[in-house]
């Protein structure tokens, strides 16, 4: 699949027209359900591909923020050999009671997968938990980048940001 079909797969499978509140609390004409988009067989080994072709020889692991890019991020695992992790919101409050899931040594460089990118904030709160961890984050790639200040907002925090897609590669106006 090319970068555009998949451009045009991922446009038909999850772009909705209507009035939505976005994570940021921003309100949209539209929305990008990374769901209907990730859970295709397809799309997700397409875009483990892509993402694994991200992944250089100074990346020691993955990670993948909770929920929307676990799959994503084992998708590019599994592509990549590299291992990841699941960064969730927070801390859960049972078991081992841990925000990282999986194994992450102090000191590793890791590589931040997302799914739809508006702001940043949330990534840039995984950022924050991998750091506390004693991991150094290289860069971010994201599939989606609304093009709504995550770019500016995540530069402007001194990391690397890459988009596989913007919204204007899957034709939202």
């Amino acid at each position: 699949m090319t970068k555009e079909q998949l451009a045009k797969r991922i446009s038909d499978l999850a772009l909705l027209r209507g009035e939505f509140t976005l994570r940021s609390g921003r309100k949209s004409n539209y929305y990008l359900d990374k769901y209907r988009f990730e859970t295709q067989p397809d799309v997700l080994k397409a875009l483990g591909k892509m993402l694994a072709d991200r992944v250089t020889p100074d990346i020691d692991r993955l990670a993948g923020p909770e929920l929307g890019a676990v799959a994503l991020a084992a998708a590019a695992s599994m592509e990549s050999g590299k291992p990841f992790v699941l960064v969730r919101n927070r801390k859960k409050d049972y078991g081992t009671s841990k925000q990282i899931e999986g194994v992450l040594n102090k000191g590793e460089r890791v590589l931040i997968i997302e799914d739809v990118l508006t702001t940043g904030g949330q990534v840039l709160e995984s950022v924050a938990s991998l750091r506390e961890m004693g991991a150094v984050v290289e860069r971010i790639v994201a599939i989606i980048d609304r093009m709504e200040g995550a770019r500016e907002n995540i530069e402007g925090a001194g990391l690397k940001f890459e988009a596989l897609f913007t919204t204007k590669d899957l034709g939202v106006a």
